[in-house]
């Protein structure tokens, strides 16, 4: 998916609250993800079909109790490097403002696709006010309220109408591996050494995001697209941001691929960024691999891999039933096992089991160990199926689907786990009335 809406402005004119608006509306959006180690900046919408992803960079200026315009400017830079299209966020019971101006004199510059959005337009009384805002030259003034949501419905009909169109290349129906982690992982040794050893079985595609670069990986009995977001195009003052720039790098592949190799840095073990990158490629129902890479740099024992597999399990439960690979890009170690190990994830992730063994397995199970009883109600599961939908998802139908807890929602997945292979995938499992 390649169309991102930045909202950008100065402090207090109602992004977060437009972001949420656009968030939390259940016509608006599909999936809404956290972000890095901050509020929930970041999500995935849709509008009248079209897909595109939300950035508040609101979210990302930094000494919000006294912002200066320089961190104004930083903020206006992200959005123009990383959107297609530019939210404009001004408060029209404020009027024109020198850091509107400044906002708005970078934008014309930028030559991004920008609209002028008037919040607070709270009644119509509110709406010759909003014809001072022309002066900043960026044309039409779209008026909304972010609190009531009135007038975003036909800004956002405008919006999509600048999507550039992602098309649908030659290899969609090829499993996509994306190489994730945060930066100075080893995520550029791994490509190289992948790529490197026989430039002649490399096939470059044309990217469907921006700042992907889709590859043909076909050796070994094995043929996918590698999905590289590493190393890509250098970025002015990219050490102030590099936490911003490779989370947005990791959603851009993890909402491209199928199976995401999540590397972290055997030196330093699974960190709070790490888990976050985990945690979205979870909630997007990817396939995931953790790699961990520079292997051999860590001093070992026989049970080294044991207890680092099991520290890494600890931190990542409930879902603890991903593949681990100890790896060394650089020296080409166990790089092949590892795409070996992405390779069976998607077969799992892809896997549809057909209903009558589901009941087969799954209806003994559910009759010898049946949710306990709520207030002297018994639920019953009667039937199971899978739904036709990307990742493995099933429904069980019973009677009284809403006394039915979390516990007991894990003891099934548990034992779905225990008796079909789903290493490596997220499941859902819901609970639905007969």
């Amino acid at each position: 998916m390649s169309n991102i809406v930045a909202i950008v402005g100065r402090p207090n004119v109602g992004k977060s609250t437009f972001f949420n608006r656009l968030v939390e509306s259940r016509q608006a959006i599909v999936d809404a993800t956290s972000g890095v180690t901050r509020d929930r900046h970041y999500a995935t919408a849709d509008w009248n079909g079209k897909e595109f992803s939300v950035i508040d960079t609101g979210g990302y200026v930094i000494g919000s109790e006294d912002v200066f315009e320089e961190e104004i400017r930083k903020q206006v830079d992200l959005a123009i490097g990383e959107a297609n299209v530019i939210l404009f966020l001004v408060d029209v019971k404020e009027g024109v403002t020198d850091m509107d101006k400044d906002v708005a004199n970078l934008l014309r510059r930028s030559k991004k696709k920008t609209f002028l959005v008037a919040n607070k337009v709270d009644s119509n009384n509110n709406i010759p006010a909003s014809a001072e805002f022309y002066k900043l030259g960026l044309g039409e003034v779209y008026c909304i309220s972010a609190i009531s949501g009135s007038g975003t419905g036909d800004l956002l009909d405008d919006v999509v109408k600048e999507f550039e169109d992602v098309e649908p290349d030659e290899f969609s129906d090829l499993p996509k591996f994306a190489v994730i982690g945060r930066p100075n992982v080893g995520k550029s040794s791994l490509i190289n050494s992948l790529l490197d050893e026989d430039r002649h079985i490399v096939t470059p595609i044309a990217g469907t995001t921006r700042d992907s670069i889709f590859t043909r990986y076909n050796r070994f009995g094995l043929d996918f697209i590698l999905v590289d977001t590493a190393g890509l195009r250098k970025k002015t003052k990219v050490h102030e941001d590099i936490e911003f720039y490779s989370v947005m790098r990791s959603i851009r592949a993890i909402e491209s691929s199928d199976v995401c190799l999540l590397m972290i840095d055997a030196t330093q073990g699974l960190e709070s960024q790490d888990m976050n990158i985990l945690h979205l490629a979870e909630k997007n129902k990817k396939g995931i691999v953790i790699l961990v890479n520079k292997w051999d740099l860590v001093e070992r024992d026989t049970n080294s891999a044991r207890d680092y597999e099991e520290d890494i399990k600890k931190l990542i439960a409930p879902f603890t039933d991903i593949p681990i690979l100890f790896i060394s890009a650089l020296n080409k170690q166990r790089i092949l096992k590892a795409l070996e190990t992405a390779n069976q994830v998607y077969k799992n992730r892809v896997q549809r089991i057909a209903t009558s063994v589901l009941n087969e397995v799954m209806l003994p199970i559910v009759t010898n160990n049946p949710p306990p009883a709520i207030k002297g109600k018994y639920i019953k599961i009667k039937f199971i199926t899978q739904l036709p939908t990307h990742a493995p998802t099933f429904a069980f139908f019973c009677n009284l689907p809403q006394y039915i807890r979390d516990p007991y929602r894990r003891f099934i997945e548990n034992k779905l786990r225990e008796k079909f292979d789903f290493s490596g995938v997220p499941i859902q499992i819901f609970f639905r009335q007969k």
